[in-house]
């Protein structure tokens, strides 16, 4: 795990080795500077986590140089300190948006729990305002970024593909589904051979798109590492199968953007952006023998056996509306993906809503992004299939499946299963063959 950076930011040398020594020993990284025109040229470079910003600075007032980093990154988390401030000046710095205000000379314990309270705090304040920290995510070079590829497995054959990454970095705005809040990602070529990686913004941790990083699968996957977590990824995870990408970073705030609650748009934007084929083999991921999680006996249950080819079907059973409906798919194309499969949005039902928000989850559900359904009817939308909750199920596997780190070759069979199901499955296939 990277170790948190922290800018100081004061024109006398004593303080400046006295915050570094004590920050260094409780595990930070350091820059300092002793002026203000030069804090914010550090600041754009390098993002730090947490600055600590002296009131006086010889170039530069530091109420001023505290209003030009909070114009830089609204999100950015500041701690002023002072050998001879005044109370109207600290209340004043607060205001403007610091985190804190401490008074010279700093002890030990103060400057520990300054920097442990900033860091609690900037998660809050960077779902302000995703939009600047995304940015300068893309801004910034990706040199201290280091990937891991996916670890190789006995199954993995090379096929006949090439690998794929995008042909320029985005921007991609939008809600949060099961946060509510304003969130966003940024996706970024990789080189061959990378993989899928996910990057967490503010913070900087790399999670893998791998099944040893799934988490929580309470209505959605979540992934998680080092303590920091990012939510929602199916959607996207299953555009980029269906689309063959096998090497990209998303920088992501928090959690993928829900968009429509489909993976349309996520295939539209990858569209628009280029699909860039890397002239290096893939290898992909060669089911040898069944696996399978429940049992057949007409109630849950999820399998995947030998086939040449990936094809889901799925058979889905819910009270009326909605009703039973049974759907198969063939991934002959990332074409036949996005006409049959791609457009079907994620769904909820009213009688659930409670216990959702009891969970903290669906606080980002709108009418314009995911299917309600009421006792009798659909309330919010038209449907775009007949059977568009049974295509979305099967939008769900393809995506979660790419938690193994390549390409599948397999025929999958669902029965009334879910993200928890899809996870097991391929821990058992991790297991048996490592």
């Amino acid at each position: 795990m990277k170790k948190k950076l922290v800018l100081i930011v004061d024109d006398e040398p004593g303080i400046l080795d006295a915050l570094s020594n004590i920050l260094k020993d409780e595990g930070y990284r350091t820059l300092t500077t002793g002026l203000g025109e030069e804090a914010l040229t550090l600041y754009q470079q390098h993002l730090p986590d947490v600055v600590f910003l002296d009131i006086w600075l010889p170039d530069r007032d530091g109420l001023e140089t505290l209003r030009s980093l909070l114009e830089i990154d609204p999100a950015a988390a500041v701690i002023m300190m002072s050998g001879h401030g005044t109370t109207p000046t600290a209340v004043r710095a607060i205001k403007m948006g610091a985190c804190d205000y401490l008074e010279k000379p700093l002890s030990y314990d103060q400057v520990v729990d300054a920097v442990d309270g900033a860091l609690r705090e900037k998660p809050n304040r960077a779902s302000q305002r995703p939009d600047r920290v995304l940015e300068l995510a893309k801004a910034r070079t990706d040199d201290e970024v280091r990937v891991t590829p996916p670890p190789r497995l006995p199954l993995l054959r090379e096929g006949t593909a090439p690998q794929r990454t995008i042909s320029n970095s985005k921007v991609i705005y939008g809600m949060g589904l099961h946060s509510g809040s304003r969130t966003g990602m940024v996706i970024q070529p990789l080189p061959p051979d990378s993989g899928i990686h996910f990057v967490t913004l503010p913070g900087g941790t790399v999670v893998p798109a791998h099944i040893s990083a799934a988490g929580n699968t309470e209505y959605a996957t979540t992934l998680t590492g080092h303590g920091e977590s990012i939510r929602t990824v199916e959607h996207l995870l299953s555009a980029l199968h269906a689309c063959g990408i096998t090497n990209l970073m998303i920088k992501v705030h928090g959690e993928i953007p829900v968009l429509d609650g489909s993976a349309l748009e996520f295939c539209r934007e990858l569209e628009r952006i280029g699909i860039e084929d890397q002239g290096t083999p893939r290898l992909e991921l060669v089911i040898d023998r069944t696996y399978q999680v429940g049992e057949n006996d007409g109630k849950k249950m999820l399998s995947i056996e030998p086939y040449d080819g990936f094809s889901v079907s799925y058979q889905l059973s819910y009270p009326p509306p909605v009703g039973d409906q049974f759907c198969e798919f063939e991934m002959s194309s990332a074409r036949a993906y996005r006409e049959q499969i791609a457009p079907a949005r994620t769904f909820g039902f009213m009688r659930d809503l409670k216990m959702m928000n009891e969970l903290g989850l669906g606080s980002g559900g709108r009418l314009d992004n995911f299917i309600l359904v009421g006792e009798d009817n659909v309330i919010n939308t038209e449907l775009r299939f007949p059977d568009e909750f049974v295509r979305h199920k099967i939008l769900d596997i393809v995506g979660d499946f790419y938690l193994l780190g390549f390409p599948v070759r397999g025929k999958v069979t669902a029965r009334f299963s879910g993200h928890r199901d899809n996870i097991a499955i391929q821990q058992q296939i991790l297991d048996a063959i490592s």
